[in-house]
């Protein structure tokens, strides 16, 4: 089966004295692109999240969140005393010197930059272990929506592949009356420009078959199928073969595009144009997928 390239996942949790999330969510990109948003108080668990995030990716545009909220308690931040007591002194001397009625200094104080400092709190190994499960959690809820995703990809990829299938198979049903078709009208230009009575047949048989098979469309068809069948299993055969397939496609293309040269009849041609139209779709498919 297949996967998606898009995918999300979320998972939540209280770890001591806050409460953690942390979020998943990734769109189609050629490669592997982790944007790993952290917060400092996690920031040196950096390198092992992304050594673990990439085999759990694999590819894809990703966004990564890591958030926390602390829940009561100690909170990890004080007034800055020494800088709180020099705005105080300064607010004071401005004060008097411009003959100003005295403020209310506490309120002001407070609004005053770096009035407040935190105080680092370092993770415990415990604390580190419990929010490393939070993305387990979060990366496997990631994956299983990529997989849902993915069996809906594969459902209409099988639709569009068995789409041109119907259409190659309408194909034969034109030959034999093109084949006439072209036959009739080499035929006919030849009797306008030359007396008939002058034409040898058996020659102008053998140029009738050496032309008719520049226009013999049997290898392309044989290849066409073949391909529609490698994508099928190709689709079958694990779920992340995004690339496999792309290349797949491309095949598919030149075979459909041949068919078109050589059609030189108009309703294969607008069976071309359907299988051309298939195609697209697939195309616009196979870049979602893993």
């Amino acid at each position: 089966m297949l996967k998606s390239m898009t995918g999300f996942g979320r998972s939540e949790a209280t770890i001591g004295n806050k409460k953690v999330s942390v979020e998943v969510k990734s769109l189609n990109s050629k490669g592997l692109d982790l944007n790993l948003r952290l917060p400092s108080y996690y920031r040196s668990k950096e390198m092992e999240l992304r050594s673990f995030l990439s085999g759990e990716v694999t590819r894809g545009k990703c966004d990564i969140y890591f958030s926390y909220e602390v829940l009561g308690g100690e909170q990890n931040h004080s007034l800055n005393t020494a800088l709180l007591q020099k705005y105080l002194k300064e607010i004071q001397s401005f004060e008097n010197a411009n003959e100003l009625p005295v403020s209310d200094y506490m309120s002001n104080l407070l609004r005053m930059p770096d009035a407040l400092v935190s105080t680092k709190e370092e993770l415990s190994d415990e604390e580190w272990s419990a929010t490393f499960n939070l993305v387990k959690e979060a990366t496997n809820a990631f994956n299983e929506f990529r997989i849902e995703e993915g069996k809906s990809l594969f459902q209409d990829l099988e639709e569009r592949i068995e789409a041109i299938r119907s259409l190659l198979a309408v194909i034969p049903q034109f030959e034999e009356e093109r084949i006439t078709t072209i036959r009739d009208r080499i035929n006919k230009n030849l009797q306008d420009l030359i007396d008939n009575k002058n034409i040898d047949q058996n020659r102008f048989e053998q140029e009738i078959i050496y032309y008719l098979e520049k226009y013999d469309v049997s290898e392309e068809k044989v290849r066409l199928s073949a391909h529609l069948d490698h994508f099928i299993k190709t689709m079958n055969e694990g779920p992340e073969n995004g690339k496999k397939l792309g290349f797949i496609g491309q095949e598919i293309g030149r075979e459909i595009n041949t068919l078109g040269s050589k059609a030189n009849h108009a309703e294969m041609q607008k069976i071309v144009v359907k299988m051309k139209d298939e195609l697209e779709r697939i195309k616009e498919q196979v870049l979602n997928v893993l």
